[in-house]
């Protein structure tokens, strides 16, 4: 009996009512805000947080308020001559081919190669092909043909003002107007 009376007594406190009552300053036995209007010539700013998008389920990217992927910067660029430091592929050399800047990944020409099974259709039987697999970013390093070392990359300004991505071991600069008018010519022709 007297845990009765205390549930009951517990109950009255909360001043659970029913959506549409007649008490409006509870919902569900929370106590509402009460808002008044702003001061005239006050202006509020909402801060909004990065939303997180669902691509995957074991996957969250984080979003702009926009709802678009968060793209992160990357060392290396399409063209670049790189070499694979972690993995299984460890030690290969290769050339960047596409860059995934919203989870930070590349896929190298010939390296971390997987098994695709396509299915066939009325026309062509199913196959089985080889397709160029991402590896994160963090797992390659920029390499140096000439003298046969990967290195960091570091920054600097030439006498013109261009800013340029050289090799920090051997002071072999990357960016060159030949090699992006290259990789551009290759972009178009594909």
């Amino acid at each position: 009996m007297a845990g009765m009376a205390a549930l009951q007594g517990a109950m009255a406190s909360l001043s659970i009512s029913a959506p549409g009552a007649a008490s409006a300053s509870t919902f569900w036995g929370n106590q509402l805000a009460t808002f008044s209007a702003p001061f005239h010539g006050i202006s509020f700013t909402v801060k909004t947080c990065p939303i997180v998008m669902r691509l995957k389920r074991w996957e969250r990217k984080k979003c702009k308020p926009n709802s678009l992927p968060v793209l992160h910067k990357m060392h290396v660029r399409i063209g670049d001559t790189v070499q694979v430091i972690a993995g299984r592929e460890k030690g290969k050399v290769g050339e960047v081919t596409r860059l995934f800047k919203h989870n930070s990944t590349v896929t190298v020409k010939d390296l971390n190669l997987k098994s695709k099974h396509k299915k066939g259709t009325d026309d062509e039987p199913g196959e089985i092909v080889m397709i160029e697999g991402p590896i994160h970013s963090s797992n390659v390093m920029l390499y140096s043909k000439e003298k046969n070392v990967a290195s960091r990359v570091g920054h600097k300004f030439l006498e013109d003002g261009t800013k340029v991505r050289y090799l920090i071991k051997t002071g072999e600069i990357i960016d060159s107007v030949e090699k992006w008018v290259k990789v551009f010519k290759e972009g178009d022709s594909e």
